[in-house]
């Protein structure tokens, strides 16, 4: 079963990470909080020991996994909602 899911829905599962349920990822309060902590992206990557994919998924509005969102806020002591907004579709 779980490779008639793997086969099947994989292209449903890619595309579930950029939308989830309708919604959308959005991390442009991050992107203004680094700002305001004189960090670029590379600082954020190294001091929350991120690879180089999940600072492109981040730049994506992809979604990444919680522990790299806690990560991020403890690098940066803030709670997730200061650095992720999720936007719901108004379609279906």
């Amino acid at each position: 079963i779980l490779i008639v899911l793997n086969f099947c829905g994989l292209e449903r599962l890619r595309r579930f990470g950029r939308t989830f349920a309708g919604a959308t990822m959005n991390y442009n309060k991050l992107w203004k909080l680094l700002i305001d902590h004189n960090m670029n992206k590379s600082d954020l990557g190294k001091a929350a020991k991120m690879s180089p994919n999940t600072i492109a998924k981040l730049g994506k509005n992809e979604s990444v996994s919680l522990d790299i969102l806690v990560r991020i806020c403890a690098v940066l002591d803030c709670d997730i909602g200061d650095i992720v907004e999720v936007s719901r579709s108004n379609a279906g």
